[in-house]
Order: C-alpha cells, then sequence, then structure tokens
C-alpha cells in the first residue's frame, strides 16, 4: 500500500491532463456535496500548500453585489481542509475545531484563496493546528483572512 495520501495522489494524477482540476475540483465536490455551492476550482495543491478559486458569480453574491461573507467561508474551509488532508501522514487525523474570520474589503471580483502551512509540523503528537487562509481579488487585494484551527491527533488502533 502506497504511504502516499490519496487525496494528493488523485490531484497529482488529475491535474497533469487537460480538464483535469476542473474533474479534480468535481470529485472533491462529490466527496463533500456543500463546497459544491461555490463551484471551486483548485489550482495548487501540494503537502503545505492549496491554492483554490471561486468565480463571482449571481449565486454566491448578496444583496450588495459582492461575494457573499459565507461563500469567503466555505472557500477558505475548502483550501485549508484541503491542505491538511494532503498534509497530515495516514497515520492522523483531523478536524476543524474553529475558524476566525476578518472580512478585510469588499470582494467585488473572483476570488483566490491560499492555504499555507510553512513549516510543516513533525506532528509527534495531538495538537492544535492553526491554519491561515488568505483570499485575495483579482487585483491581488487582500479581501477576506480566515485562520482555522484544526485538531490533529493519531488514529486509534
Amino acid at each position: 500500500m502506497s504511504t502516499q495520501n490519496f487525496a494528493l495522489q488523485a490531484w497529482r494524477k488529475c491535474s497533469a491532463w487537460p480538464g483535469g482540476k476542473w474533474l479534480y475540483s468535481r470529485l472533491v465536490c462529490f466527496q463533500a456535496p456543500y463546497f459544491g455551492s461555490i463551484r471551486p476550482r483548485f489550482q495548487v495543491l501540494e503537502p503545505g500548500r492549496c491554492v483554490a478559486t471561486l468565480t463571482k458569480r449571481r449565486r454566491v453574491t448578496n444583496h450588495l453585489g459582492t461575494v457573499h461573507a459565507i461563500a469567503m467561508c466555505n472557500l477558505a474551509e475548502l483550501a485549508g481542509g484541503t491542505m491538511t488532508e494532503v498534509t497530515v501522514p495516514h497515520s492522523h487525523r483531523w478536524i476543524p475545531k474553529g475558524m476566525t474570520v476578518e472580512y478585510l474589503k469588499k470582494a467585488t471580483t473572483s476570488l483566490t484563496a491560499t492555504a499555507v502551512l510553512d513549516p510543516i509540523p513533525a506532528f509527534d503528537e495531538a495538537a492544535e493546528l492553526p491554519v491561515t487562509v488568505n483570499v485575495e481579488d483579482r487585483n491581488g487585494e487582500l479581501v477576506f483572512r480566515a485562520v482555522i484551527t484544526m485538531w490533529v491527533s493519531p488514529k486509534k488502533g
């Protein structure tokens, strides 16, 4: 059996094909259907880093015509969770424990979320793992930031 994470294996295989990033994004949304509401697209996925995008369209906007706050939360949780999934070793499991968010500017364009974990910890014991996700607009301006606290612990027998 491979020691490489299934989600990472699937990404590496799919992203090499034409349309593969779209396919991988659909597979993740099939596995976790709620994320399908924002129609995300993965751009980069590797241990310690995930970049995912959200296209601004009517379905994800609020009454002001900007990207809805909860759509940004969903994008952040998707990027942070998927990055965590491909980063933690097979011997461990993870679950989001909490999320703190900052709405920094109106989100008037499509968005790019970047989750980075640097340095990657040793995962020696159960611990809280803060994952920062920055969301930028098309102009590269930071519009939203989330810190998602992941609980990472060894799997039981």
